[in-house]
């Protein structure tokens, strides 16, 4: 298992549209248990393969959100689609590992059920509320393009572009700054 580099805004890439995994082989599991690892190592709730530079349509959730359970492995869905929403949302605080330090109130469907696959082929589909439910949309959009920032206004766009340029210069400055 590796971390790995995680994609910021704006890189590019995370516009992409993911696409169908077709092969569920050693490269696949390898690439679940890299992200498994990164989320971790990043106290992330939830990636998707897009955001490790992979676009596949593959997101995990932390366990604990979707299970319920301290000691639960991350839950894997595998060209995902979501299946229904309930009309009942909810507006809450999200953040995104694309965007750190970056918290947006967001309106989602209190509910959703998700359909996918697991990493043997088979197809499930799994039910999830409050922030389950929240996880599950939130990283579904990811598989689409769409992204944390398309879900403010104007004026809170321009407010989280200008510190993620501030931030990006002080990352560049310290590393300039420090030895080799």
């Amino acid at each position: 298992m590796a971390i790995r580099p995680i994609l910021r805004y704006p890189d590019s890439r995370l516009r992409e549209k993911s696409v169908d995994v077709v092969a569920f082989d050693d490269g696949l599991r390898q690439l679940i248990n890299d992200m498994s690892e990164t989320m971790f190592a990043s106290n992330g709730a939830g990636l998707a393969a897009i955001q490790v530079g992979a676009p596949l349509r593959v997101f995990i959730i932390d366990g604990p959100v979707a299970v319920g359970t301290d000691d639960a492995p991350p839950k894997v869905f595998i060209n995902p689609e979501i299946v229904s929403l309930s009309d009942e949302s909810q507006t809450g605080d999200e953040g995104c590992l694309s965007f750190p330090g970056i918290y947006v109130p967001v309106k989602r469907a209190l509910r959703a059920r998700v359909r996918a696959i697991d990493l043997d082929g088979n197809t499930f589909e799994i039910d999830g509320e409050a922030l389950f439910a929240r996880a599950m949309q939130h990283e579904n959009d990811h598989l689409i393009g769409r992204l944390l920032i398309d879900q403010c206004g104007p004026v809170k766009r321009e407010i989280i572009k200008r510190k993620l340029r501030k931030d990006k210069e002080a990352e560049a400055a310290e590393a300039e700054a420090t030895p080799s």
